[in-house]
């Protein structure tokens, strides 16, 4: 896509109204939290005290910046972040010298929750490390445990997709972070074969279940298979609890477009289908490409999205990699409010909050205020019920707190707030919302002491983010001498 196209695009973001009319209230603003390496967290080998300090300061910055999702990366090759009975801790872990046994997972998921951010648990799905490193798992290794499901290819453990067993396996450690942590979301990555250049060893496999399919079809089946089984143990253990993928940035071959690496043709990842038959709720396909390679294939999956949940994943650790400009972030941004997309995600976290090359700092005016998160109407679209009794106080501290009552005080629900300078109010102006996802019925806030004074209203999002009325508004007026 050349510049003068670049260009007309921005021209018809202003015709649309995009820039004039106001920034979506609604729109996911997700990162990945790598784990793998401790490239994101934890840097820290030193205290469990420090490795949290450092969690806490990334998912504090996190919310400042008005992200509101994040995916965390809890299982790596063969090693988890989380007290499995399945699985060995990672060894970035520290495990000594702490005041109970560490677990990450449940540190993240408190957090975010106590921070109206989403915590979805990231899980590379089929890879498991070269030699040396199944070597340092011991007997916990699957490969040692459980050899007949992996397979060695180019120097490396994988998974084998093509073993029905292997989904059991998988399926076992997907059920026990589903049940015990309040997760929002399993995210799988890595969820497709290795790629299609050298022959990956299932030649038994394919004997044994072919059936007449050609290789390249049985191994998409293989994957889609796993996803379908997935999809359906999550919903029958907690049915609102996201279930999505970050597929390879590019679905399929578009002609003229270039070539290269494909989701379909090279790594059997049929995710496309996944979307159209209604066993994925969402893809945040990584898109870690720049012009004719980007556009084209967003709208490809926008095409492929039934309407769920279309996430781009945009490449900030480009900008260190191979030198992209901040700039040319913000085009993929402005292109995928554009066409409508349910927001944007980012690898990595690290990219994005130690401000390269200005990225953060310039997210200020996309991300200026809070957003909720877009609605899985697919699951339910059943609305709560508002909230009521809405009181407004001035505490003695200076701050104003805002407190409410929910019709069920047991639902797993979050709550929104809103302000406006009128009785008139809309839900879907951004400029509206002053916080999201707060998890008690209450909230304190630091207003400034002058004669303005606002409406302010609460409503009720349920765990698959539809949203209710508003309340009736409670009216404040700032100023210490005027009540």
């Amino acid at each position: 896509m050349n510049k003068i196209v670049i260009l007309l695009i921005f021209l018809l973001c202003f015709a649309s109204g995009i820039f004039s009319s106001g920034l979506p209230a609604t729109e996911v603003r997700a990162v990945w939290l790598t784990t793998n390496y401790g490239l994101d967290w934890p840097r820290s080998r030193t205290s469990q005290g420090e490795q949290k300090k450092e969690l806490i300061s990334i998912l504090d910055n996190l919310k400042k910046n008005n992200f509101n999702t994040v995916m965390f990366q809890v299982r790596t090759r063969g090693e988890v972040f989380y007290n499995s009975r399945i699985e060995p801790m990672s060894s970035m872990i520290v495990t000594a010298g702490g005041a109970g046994k560490f677990d990450p997972l449940a540190l993240v998921v408190e957090e975010c929750h106590k921070r109206g951010l989403e915590c979805h648990a990231w899980i590379v799905t089929y890879p498991l490390g070269g030699d040396k490193h199944v070597k340092s798992l011991g007997m916990s290794s699957v490969t040692r445990k459980n050899p007949s499901i992996t397979k060695k290819f180019k120097g490396e453990w994988f998974l084998d997709p093509g073993n029905p067993r292997t989904d059991d396996y998988l399926l076992s450690i997907i059920e026990e972070v589903v049940t015990h942590y309040d997760v929002d979301g399993v995210h799988f990555d890595y969820i497709r074969y290795p790629d299609n250049r050298g022959q990956f060893p299932d030649d038994g496999m394919y004997r044994l279940y072919g059936k007449g399919k050609t290789r390249a079809d049985w191994r998409r089946d293989n994957i889609t298979r796993f996803v379908k089984k997935t999809y359906e143990k999550v919903k029958e253990l907690k049915p609102w609890v996201q279930v999505s993928s970050s597929p390879l940035g590019r679905y399929r071959s578009l002609g003229g477009y270039g070539y290269g690496w494909t989701a379909f043709e090279t790594v059997y990842q049929d995710a496309g289908k996944w979307m159209k038959t209604g066993i994925h709720d969402a893809v945040y396909p990584m898109m870690y490409y720049k012009d004719k390679l980007f556009y084209p294939y967003v709208d490809d999956w926008l095409n492929h999205g039934n309407g769920r949940i279309v996430v781009p994943g945009l490449g900030a650790y480009q900008m260190i990699e191979l030198g992209w400009s901040q700039q040319d972030i913000l085009n993929q941004i402005d292109y995928t409010r554009m066409k409508n997309a349910e927001g944007q995600a980012y690898f990595r976290t690290e990219n994005v909050l130690s401000n390269t090359k200005g990225i953060l700092q310039a997210l200020e005016k996309y991300y200026k205020y809070p957003a909720k998160l877009p609605a899985m109407i697919w699951l339910s679209d059943s609305v709560p019920g508002k909230p009521y009794d809405l009181r407004a106080e001035k505490m003695s501290d200076g701050s104003f707190q805002l407190k409410w009552e929910v019709e069920n005080q047991d639902a797993r629900v979050t709550f929104n707030v809103y302000r406006s300078d009128s009785e008139e109010l809309s839900t879907d102006k951004a400029e509206n919302i002053l916080a999201v996802g707060l998890k008690q019925p209450l909230i304190n806030l630091i207003v400034p002491d002058t004669d303005e004074a606002f409406y302010y209203y609460i409503t009720v999002s349920d765990s698959y983010h539809n949203e209710s009325e508003v309340s009736t508004p409670a009216f404040f007026y700032h100023s210490e001498m005027v009540k």
